[in-house]
């Protein structure tokens, strides 16, 4: 067979290269449809449950004031579609790599930039109620943000 493969001019090495690409292509292939990776282009707050972790989430979020007014891509990602594309694709491969390690806290703490994005939206949405609070400033300290009193509105235990 081999000498079939030199006939046309393939060698070993080119064999196994192509062996290789075409197996971590495959292993790709396989990972991204067993882990519904196509879901999470979509905004379908159940593609935030595909891992197990955020399942009390989305529970809470059903129960929560935001339910019928936002999902969860429209508190924690960005609203232009650059900006949303690249925070899901940040966020995918951190929490892939958190769920795949298990290495993740939990529960589960928002990161700074993402708090900080979930800031940004909640002053988008809500600019007409918060609009003489962030002409003073009151936002400028990192610690005086929308979720340290409102922390269950999007979800979580109400308080």
């Amino acid at each position: 067979m081999m000498q079939a493969f030199r006939r046309l001019g393939v060698s070993w090495w080119k064999l196994g290269l192509c062996a290789c690409v075409g197996s971590v292509f495959g292993l790709g292939l396989y990972t991204f449809s067993y882990a519904q990776g196509g879901s999470y282009f979509s905004s379908d707050p159940n593609a935030c449950a595909n891992c197990h972790i955020m399942r009390e989430p989305l529970d809470s979020w059903q129960h929560a004031s935001h339910h019928a007014h936002a999902k969860c891509v429209d508190c924690h990602l960005p609203h232009d579609l650059v900006g949303k594309y690249v925070a899901k694709a940040e966020n995918g491969f951190w929490h892939s790599k958190g769920f795949t390690l298990q290495d993740f806290p939990d529960p589960i703490r928002i990161k700074p930039k993402n708090a900080r994005i979930l800031q940004e939206n909640c002053i988008k949405c809500h600019g007409g109620l918060v609009g003489d609070l962030q002409a003073h400033g009151a936002f400028a300290d990192g610690s005086n943000q929308c979720v340290r009193c409102h922390v269950s509105v999007g979800h979580g235990a109400p308080r």
